[in-house]
């Protein structure tokens, strides 16, 4: 089959790989319709270089129909429509039970000492082959994936993968009051959904970026925006009685702009050995921090920040006098998908409140995955959410 894989640092190749195939009793085989592009495949694309193997299939937001179940499936068959989440989660565990599904522990990935497996998503995530491919092998599908109605667009569930669960709980972690406001900091793909999820659940919402066209796409649909500058807290406190918001979500992560210092060392540390280099990521890594210091700075005191942006950093320097001070509470982590599901499922509806069917801004065949992810990468073209077609 055709499929998408890691060739080294900001090179994607588009390839033959072999096919995939039942090899436990509760997999499936799907034949994928869709895949996303995410935000968080760039930190793969860029800085993670070292736990990655050249040939390594990406992608961890896809859709599609079932081609063929393992023997112990008995709620899928062959022509279910079905969207696969992100992380591989038993359902059963005390982890699952807890809907803690990203600390799934049958599949948590012990010997890096991290969680669930994840699809597409380097060593640190037990290095299962990717979506964005012509088909994918779905282990523990006798929980996994969520079934939809068979129409004519992807559009309206593919979401389900990864988007709309992040966004979703994102806001959750926020705890925005009743009637409060939030700030969303990045107004990529999760940071914009958050935004319209915030905006469906009654709350002021207030979305700040850098890109014009990304600023545009969220004044569209009713957010207050703000340019990112060196005077943006003072811009957003202006906004908010002179406190901040109640809320903050940082939908940006380890890769933000305004932090030279820890980009140059990310970069440094590129050039050395892939051993030495995860040696030094494991132990001594630092994040491009100017998203987390924005969201510390803007949110009021006694007010909450959700940490929805991936970070890797194990060296992280944080102002723990300022987090202690202003009495902020974080939380923060990989989205547990089928903990938001049932909330979710009843606004994709025809009345699609949530504005999912025009929320890709570019469909491009598979083989055109390389060009996507440097567009992506680089912001041209008004490029928010990139969904590819085998």
């Amino acid at each position: 089959m055709k499929a998408l894989t890691w060739q080294g640092k900001r090179r994607i190749e588009y390839g033959e790989v072999p096919d995939p195939k039942i090899e436990e009793p509760n997999d499936a085989v799907i034949r994928v319709t869709s895949t996303g592009v995410c935000g968080s495949d760039l930190h793969l694309y860029e800085v993670m270089a070292p736990f990655l193997d050249p040939g390594d299939v990406l992608g961890h937001e896809p859709m599609g129909i079932v081609e063929e179940v393992g023997s112990g499936i008995t709620n899928l068959a062959p022509g279910d429509r079905v969207v696969v989440p992100f992380q591989i989660a038993c359902g059963s565990c005390f982890m699952c039970e807890q809907d803690l599904q990203t600390q799934c522990e049958t599949t948590q990935v012990r010997d890096q000492g991290m969680g669930a497996a994840l699809f597409g998503y380097t060593k640190l995530y037990g290095q299962v082959p990717g979506g964005q491919a012509e088909y994918l092998r779905v282990p523990q599908a006798q929980y996994g994936p969520i079934k939809v109605p068979h129409g004519p667009d992807d559009d309206r569930f593919v979401y389900l993968s990864d988007v709309l669960p992040t966004a979703w709980q994102a806001v959750e972690y926020a705890g925005v009051p009743d009637g409060g406001s939030v700030a969303v900091l990045g107004l990529g793909p999760i940071g914009d959904m958050a935004t319209r999820v915030a905006q469906h659940r009654g709350y002021r919402v207030i979305g700040v970026d850098l890109v014009p066209e990304r600023l545009k796409r969220a004044r569209d649909h009713g957010v207050e925006t703000v340019e990112y500058s060196d005077d943006v807290a003072d811009a957003v406190r202006n906004l908010t009685d002179g406190r901040g918001p109640d809320s903050v979500i940082d939908a940006v992560g380890m890769e933000a702009h305004g932090s030279p210092r820890a980009r140059f060392l990310q970069q440094a540390a590129g050039l050395l050995p892939n051993a030495l280099q995860r040696k030094v990521m494991e132990t001594a890594g630092v994040d491009q921090l100017a998203a987390l210091y924005l969201a510390i700075d803007l949110v009021r005191r006694g007010g909450t920040i959700s940490l929805s942006g991936v970070y890797g950093g194990m060296a992280d320097p944080l102002p723990m006098l300022t987090v202690f001070d202003k009495q902020i509470q974080l939380r923060m982590g990989q989205a547990n998908v089928h903990r938001w599901v049932d909330r979710i499922l009843p606004l994709l509806d025809d009345e699609d409140v949530l504005g999912v069917d025009g929320f890709a801004t570019h469909h491009v065949p598979l083989s055109d995955g390389p060009e996507a992810y440097e567009l992506f990468q680089q912001k041209r073209d008004g490029a928010v959410k990139v969904l590819l077609k085998p």
